[in-house]
């Protein structure tokens, strides 16, 4: 009965530092990432002024829908607007 109390306890604070050191993971992973934050278009900015400031993109994706909402793909991140205006931009995931 003994053994089985000291497995247990032994199983559980296994699991508290395995628990610990995935917190601690997330965390840095979080911290490389704004580290290394790209710059990306603000919401409220128009096609020009993307253009003008992040250059030609290399694919631009036609509008669908209504309201139209098309994309823009860069490198780095992507840019969805809402007629001409930015919505918002997004980094792309990179392995």
């Amino acid at each position: 009965m003994k053994i089985k109390h000291v497995l247990t306890a032994a199983l559980f604070g296994l699991g508290l530092a395995a628990s610990a050191g995935a917190d601690t993971l997330l965390i840095d992973i979080i911290s490389q990432d704004n580290a290394n934050e790209v710059s990306r278009p603000a919401g409220g900015l128009d096609m020009s002024q993307v253009e003008a400031n992040f250059g030609p993109p290399t694919i631009k994706h036609a509008a669908v829908g209504d309201p139209p909402i098309s994309r823009w793909e860069y490198a780095d991140f992507v840019v969805y607007f809402e007629g001409q205006t930015v919505l918002h931009s997004v980094r792309k995931h990179q392995p």
